[in-house]
């Protein structure tokens, strides 16, 4: 009896795997894994005259090149990689991870094996997000010892739900203090990732906001790139004051006069 990839899959891997059979001879293998933004990573199987393979059809570099601001990944980036595919043992061949089988390979493994290989080459877009989010909070603190703020960095809080939440910044003024959630990535894609964080985060500190001394909450979107669009900022603005970078002196207002109090 013949065994189908979807068989072999379904035998082998479970269903938390599914496959479907394309028009061009591909078999299309769904993953439970996803790329950082939430989109599922799919792998796809193949059997010709001479072999058999397992690829990614390019969605991985796809998907981490569409992340980026810059048009070019950055040499930690590349060496990355190319660590990923030596760890794995999987092969790049023009923009595409993939595994050639020889008759007594698992397809199994080699499924598992390139699912990893995606989802550890597409976390490697947090490199260039985290020195994004980085140079800017340095800016940020910058202008706040020149403004004669007092403040404290990445500050972790206690939130109604047990979770704590790490805050940019805290700051103190002679009568109010705030905390200041920075909103900045290169990627429209991550933007709603992003901003959903620092809305649960808001929604789960809202006990702060109230009392003797109760804290200003402030969400400082990084508009230096066209990223952010109305439902995003008008959906943060229901629970905190919205800044931009762009206007450095307007949120210098927020943090030390007392008539923007909400």
């Amino acid at each position: 009896m013949i065994t189908t990839p979807c068989q072999t899959i379904s035998d082998t891997l479970g269903d938390l795997f599914s496959c479907t059979t394309m028009d061009n001879g591909f078999t299309r293998i769904r993953t439970p894994y996803l790329y950082p933004d939430g989109e599922v990573i799919d792998l796809y199987y193949k059997v010709t005259s001479n072999n058999s393979f397992i690829t990614d059809l390019g969605e991985t570099i796809r998907w981490l090149y569409s992340q980026m601001v810059n048009d070019f990944l950055s040499p930690k980036q590349q060496q990355g990689i190319q660590d990923i595919l030596l760890t794995h043992d999987v092969e790049q061949y023009r923009g595409t991870f993939m595994i050639r089988l020889r008759s007594d390979d698992s397809l199994a493994d080699a499924i598992t094996r390139l699912s990893q290989v995606a989802l550890s080459v597409s976390n490697l877009w947090f490199l260039s997000k985290t020195r994004v989010i980085s140079s800017l909070q340095d800016e940020i603190a910058e202008l706040l010892r020149e403004s004669r703020i007092k403040f404290e960095a990445n500050e972790k809080l206690l939130g109604r739900s047990g979770r704590s939440w790490r805050v940019n910044f805290h700051t103190w003024h002679s009568d109010h203090s705030s905390l200041v959630q920075i909103l900045s990535t290169g990627s429209k894609a991550a933007a709603n990732t992003k901003a959903n964080n620092v809305l649960a985060g808001w929604h789960d500190l809202s006990s702060l906001k109230v009392g003797s001394q109760a804290l200003r909450f402030i969400s400082l979107f990084d508009d230096t790139l066209d990223i952010w669009n109305m439902e995003i900022i008008s959906q943060l603005e229901e629970f905190s004051d919205i800044a931009y970078w762009s206007d450095p002196e307007g949120f210098l207002e927020m943090l030390t006069r007392s008539d923007n109090m909400v």
